[in-house]
């Protein structure tokens, strides 16, 4: 795994157990059947402290103390944002001995500044201390720094979402010191930050377009209840079913990659790219489904980028939520694309490398990130240049264009994908290297495919086409047909849906991955 994952307790709620049935089941009789909005703010708040205690109770007082310092500093920007009138009118305050527009700059700059550097601090103060102490180290070659890194690792563990409770309060700050109204209520905000669905994983969701939707909550209509319903079922397939299964093979080549051939190499790539994939999405579908029963929508994560034709459509398509992050608090205040194609280009890589660095404290990540913001770059050259150039523009624009587009983009993309999950470059510099060319141990095939998963290699490649040729039905029905299964459909597939989860998942579940982020 990308990370070593956080101790989680046995008695964990996590989405995939019969236990987060029993307790979204309980919370929506409790919460709907509460008359007062107020009451079931507080209800849920409970709630979501709940589901995070049963996963890592530790780090309750610490994420609290978060939000309510970044509920203070919202308000206490806002409150700076404009000169206050006996400023202006006193002439014996200090402030008008001065420039009162001056004072109130400093005030407002001062403690945006504070609330973004505390939410950084308390990012890489418990993901990336071990990291630059371990660099530091290897420079100086000091021993000391090394067994402080070793001992940081062992005995600190990040919160569980810290990436995500990070990413979300510096965007609250900016939209507040952009000039949106700050929260007036900390019961209100304190939902927002805790909200259990999205609380671990996402999708990240901004703080006024979240509690804007509390003018209108009411018991959601039929369809969205099916809809709710469908989103966790489906949530539950990929990840309880497909996810966990291809985790299987994935973990077992990646951890023996000495006995692994070329071909089998590549597979364990292309099963990983549809793990990463389904799992993650898999989250999200159980997270929309039931912040959909709770009454509220948060934004979508995915839209089908496996089947995007360039690097700059796969990030709108991938990690959503993410990716309107970092065009909104990073990409568009670096300046865009608005200072011409070398700036444009600078701005791109620096954005990707962001995104690496906030996946992990691993030089892979970064690698990782490297490689996309490269990606980018080089897509923006290309697509300047043919808009220079009708005709390269209108073969791109061809079938034939489009097709080597596409096979471009995802070789790209599921080769990142060895760096992404061997951060470790000496392991994915290693697979990298014998892609083409190795054979297998003698006994790979055997213990591993035979007695293990009970599958033939090209049984299990037939298998990983057939997900893909699956994925590729559901874009057309989607994207293309626009067809989407009616709600009596749906509400007849959902229980055979948990049924077969119960059925054929895996007796020892995975932790999701975006769990370590």
């Amino acid at each position: 795994m990308p990370n070593a994952p956080c101790p989680i307790p046995n008695s964990k709620v996590t989405f995939i157990s019969i236990l987060y049935g029993l307790f979204l089941s309980g919370l929506l009789l409790a919460y709907w059947s509460a008359q007062k909005q107020r009451s079931r703010l507080i209800l849920l708040l409970i709630a979501s402290l709940i589901f995070y205690a049963s996963l890592q109770i530790k780090y309750i007082p610490l994420l609290l103390l978060g939000t309510s310092i970044n509920f203070y500093l919202g308000l206490g920007i806002s409150k700076n944002r404009q000169p206050r009138q006996s400023d202006l009118e006193d002439p014996n305050s200090s402030s008008s001995l001065t420039n009162p527009q001056e004072t109130w700059n400093s005030r407002y700059l001062a403690l945006f500044c504070l609330g973004i550097i505390f939410n950084i601090f308390l990012l890489l103060g418990f993901k990336y201390v071990p990291f630059f102490l371990t660099v530091a180290g290897n420079i100086l070659d000091s021993p000391a720094a090394l067994e402080l890194a070793r001992w940081y690792g062992d005995n600190i563990k990040p919160p569980l979402g810290i990436s995500f409770f990070s990413f979300e309060c510096i965007s609250y700050l900016v939209d507040v010191y952009r000039g949106a109204p700050p929260s007036q209520n900390f019961l209100k905000f304190a939902v927002y930050k805790f909200f259990f669905p999205k609380l671990l994983s996402g999708p990240i969701a901004r703080y006024h377009n979240f509690i804007r939707q509390l003018k209108t909550l009411h018991f959601p209509a039929s369809h969205q209840l099916v809809e709710g319903l469908w989103l966790i079922a489906c949530g539950a397939i990929k990840k309880g079913i497909v996810a966990d299964r291809l985790a299987q093979f994935v973990n077992l080549c990646f951890d023996n990659l000495e006995r692994a051939g070329s071909g089998d190499l590549r597979l364990a790539t292309f099963a990983y790219g549809l793990q990463l994939y389904l799992d993650f999405s898999g989250y999200v579908d159980i997270a929309l489904g039931s912040a959909l029963l709770l009454g509220f929508k948060l934004p979508q994560n995915f839209d089908f980028p496996y089947f995007t034709t360039s690097i700059a459509e796969f990030w709108r398509r991938w990690h959503i939520s993410l990716g309107d992050w970092l065009r909104n608090y990073l990409y568009f205040p670096l300046g865009g694309s608005r200072k011409g194609l070398a700036i444009t280009c600078l701005n791109l890589a620096i954005v990707m490398l962001v995104a690496g660095i906030w996946h992990g404290a691993a030089w892979g990540f970064i690698v990782w990130g490297a490689l996309h913001g490269i990606a980018l770059v080089v897509h923006r050259l290309v697509d300047t240049i043919s808009g220079r150039f009708s005709q390269i523009d209108r073969w791109w624009q061809s079938y034939l264009g489009t097709i080597v587009a596409w096979l471009l983009t995802q070789n790209m993309v599921f080769l990142s994908w060895i760096v992404f999950r061997l951060p470790d470059l000496k392991q994915s510099g290693w697979v990298i290297q014998h892609l083409w060319g190795r054979s297998p141990d003698v006994q790979f095939t055997q213990k591993i495919y035979i007695e293990t998963l009970g599958l033939m290699p090209f049984e299990l490649c037939l298998l990983l086409i057939i997900i893909a040729a699956l994925m590729g039905c559901s874009y057309l029905f989607h994207k293309v047909f626009k067809l989407q299964l009616n709600w009596p459909i749906k509400i007849l597939l959902v229980p055979l849906c948990f049924f077969a989860v119960l059925l054929f998942a895996p007796e020892n579940s995975t932790p999701y991955i975006y769990f370590d982020f």
